[in-house]
């Protein structure tokens, strides 16, 4: 048996090749072209054990990359990845330990019931983590990874209450794969849990008013690139919109056909998995040093 990255999920998308990316009526190819998924080294395994192992070394550099960039405001966020083994639990950092330094071992394991039933010597679990994170889980069964916290660019873009605009390359990402949602405090309960995850649908990205950023995908990589991407893409909007302001005027927004065109190249899972290929190398190199 072989199982693609998507291992624990029911659908195999981010393996599949993506629309043709070239525009309607263009009258040739260019003479050099994007390389195809079989070309960029996606991983594939054996078993669904071999899949947990490599996965899990995945998440506990997820945290170490949202250290880096700052996303840890003091036990606040939290990232799970769906268990290959057992797709209904997920495997999510424990409540108070810090990302920076973050190993597969301090990795817990959270049952559909909320148990820890496996993991590290810390066993703490963030019941807002497990509320948002298990109804996104269940209510997404593609979806093996989704990533939340309070970064500041996110964060203060989301109290403008207001979707995020296409006005960048990079916002096309998020090309009607993104929404906004009126948050109603602390999510402790399973009713403003699932509140969130219908209000995400089927999209990567949500704006989660006064609160923060959710990404999901079906791989570890892909959610984390989602988050950096859509942070990067606040603060953009943000520095945009005041000077736009100055000036008495607004943003020039990507036109719809563009924005759909690029969305192609740049919103695919496959697209999400290869970018994060850097900080994912960047992160290993630094974690073998220590």
């Amino acid at each position: 048996m072989s199982l693609s990255m998507e291992a624990g999920s029911r659908s195999a998308d981010a393996s599949a090749e993506p629309d043709t990316l070239y525009r309607d009526g263009l009258k040739e190819k260019p003479k050099v072209e994007m390389p195809k998924l079989a070309d960029i080294g996606m991983p594939s395994f054996e078993n669904a054990h071999e899949a947990r192992a490599y996965m899990k070394t995945r998440l506990a550099l997820a945290f170490r990359i949202f250290a880096k960039y700052g996303f840890d405001d003091g036990v606040a966020g939290h990232i799970t990845l769906r268990d290959p083994v057992d797709p209904t639990s997920f495997w999510l950092n424990p409540f108070g330990k810090a990302w920076q330094n973050m190993t597969v071992d301090d990795l817990i394991l959270v049952n559909s019931e909320g148990k820890v039933v496996e993991g590290g010597p810390v066993r703490l679990l963030n019941a807002a983590a497990y509320a948002i994170h298990h109804a996104v889980h269940q209510a997404r069964p593609e979806i093996n990874c989704v990533a939340h916290s309070h970064s500041v660019y996110g964060k203060a873009f989301s109290a403008l209450g207001r979707n995020l605009d296409i006005i960048t390359q990079d916002s096309c990402a998020f090309y009607n794969d993104i929404v906004s949602y009126a948050s109603n405090g602390v999510v402790l309960d399973s009713e403003e849990a699932g509140a969130i995850a219908a209000a995400l649908g089927d999209k990567k990205a949500a704006i989660l008013r006064n609160h923060g950023l959710i990404t999901c995908g079906k791989t570890v990589e892909s959610c984390i690139f989602w988050y950096l991407a859509l942070e990067k893409s606040c603060q953009a909007q943000l520095l945009a919109d005041a000077a736009a302001a100055g000036r008495g005027g607004e943003t020039v927004k990507v036109t719809e056909e563009d924005a759909a065109y690029t969305y192609k190249t740049v919103g695919s899972e496959a697209a999400g998995w290869f970018s994060a290929k850097p900080v994912f190398e960047l992160a290993e190199l630094e974690a073998s040093r220590v």
